[in-house]
């Protein structure tokens, strides 16, 4: 199947519901199995084309698959039996779906079915450290979610009863129409106002969730954060979701990841960067010096001559690859101190030092204490 669902309609990413609808017309006529003499590949492609154009036309769906991709909307698809070889939750009758647009003649059974129910997803936020972000943690993350009645087994029914098949959609949760429109004999199709499209009505409900097969509860779930994970990255636990009403399959929970600044590094990429503060001397005559990293203390060799801003580099110091071999380096920018105060030994020596430089300074009497001791004569 085409990795997105805009290429296979042909339309770009901003495309409006009318071009999505003129794009699924135009290619829906073309791949109808009828128009290609049931061949298995049309066929194919035309379940493959009315899957995207169902995903795309609904606003809530098309933000979850422009956020999220296929997996986030696969099993939500009009019907509640949605899934990759039968989006719409008719049972393979595809030919309904064609006959809405087109009219009757579809050549595929008219007879609907109601299929598995599946939960709605939920989202959470974690917060984790730079270290957990790095090298991978398990956490836990507290969420409150609807969870399948443990008093009737999610079948919304008093212990000892049953749902019943819905007299007025005849257990298929859905209500079809007929009406003649310019375009010839049209199909409609919506969600039956008794059962609410589950297909199946409650006579006795059971007396802890009221009918709906499910309570709200809060639940504590293990979460596996790999290594490299960075700000912003976005997990998906499959059926941790909340419950389907009724029993069914439950939805997904996506877990929000935000990595708590760190104050001794940033991060690059998978480079991590800081910053350590040598002296004049340390800087023109060298020296090896201790720096923290991720996993403890190393030894940074400062070689003799390091200006201010160099930048310095400990390999595979940085953060592990995610889902990757290798691991990002350690950048230390050098920064040369500058003595803000110095004792009258120091001065000295520093004046000595830039005499034998060649190197003019400032006079001793210009300094400002010089400049005060001139003021009371």
């Amino acid at each position: 199947m085409a990795s997105d669902y805009y290429d296979l309609l042909g339309v770009n990413r901003n495309a409006s519901e009318d071009d999505l609808k003129r794009a699924y017309r135009r290619l829906a006529r073309e791949l109808h199995p009828d128009a290609n003499g049931g061949d298995e590949a049309s066929e194919a492609r035309f379940k493959e084309v009315t899957l995207a154009y169902e995903t795309l036309r609904d606003p809530e769906r098309r933000r979850r698959y422009d956020m999220f991709g296929p997996e986030a909307v696969r099993g939500q698809g009009g019907g509640p039996g949605a899934s990759m070889g039968d989006p719409f939750g008719y049972g393979g009758n595809i030919g309904d779906i064609f006959e809405a647009f087109f009219g009757g003649g579809g050549g595929f059974s008219q007879q609907t079915r109601p299929g598995a129910r599946r939960g709605g997803d939920a989202e959470v936020l974690l917060q984790l450290s730079l270290e957990e972000a790095a090298f991978g943690a398990r956490r836990d993350v507290t969420v409150k979610l609807p969870v399948t009645c443990s008093t009737c087994g999610g079948s919304g029914a008093r212990p000892g009863t049953s749902p019943t098949s819905c007299p007025e959609c005849r257990g298929t949760g859905q209500v079809q129409r007929v009406r003649q429109s310019i375009l010839g004999q049209m199909l409609t199709q919506t969600t039956c106002g008794r059962c609410h499209g589950l297909g199946e009505v409650i006579s006795s409900p059971c007396s802890d969730c009221r009918g709906e097969g499910r309570l709200t509860e809060e639940r504590t779930l293990s979460v596996e954060v790999p290594a490299g994970v960075d700000d912003g990255a976005t997990l998906r636990v499959a059926g941790a979701g909340p419950a389907a009403v009724r029993g069914g399959v439950p939805g997904d929970l996506f877990v929000h990841l935000k990595v708590a600044p760190d104050p001794r590094f940033e991060r690059a990429g998978n480079d991590l960067v800081t910053e350590i503060h040598i002296s004049f001397a340390q800087a023109a005559l060298g020296a090896e010096l201790e720096i923290e990293t991720l996993e403890g203390n190393e030894v940074l060799e400062v070689t003799a001559g390091t200006q201010s801003d160099t930048v310095l580099r400990l390999g595979g110091k940085g953060v592990p690859r995610l889902r990757a071999r290798g691991r990002g380096d350690l950048l230390v920018r050098i920064v040369v101190d500058t003595p803000s105060r110095i004792s009258k030994e120091e001065d000295e020596l520093f004046r000595r030092l830039a005499a034998l430089r060649g190197e003019e300074v400032a006079s001793p009497d210009t300094g400002l204490l010089s400049r005060l001791r001139s003021s009371f004569h």
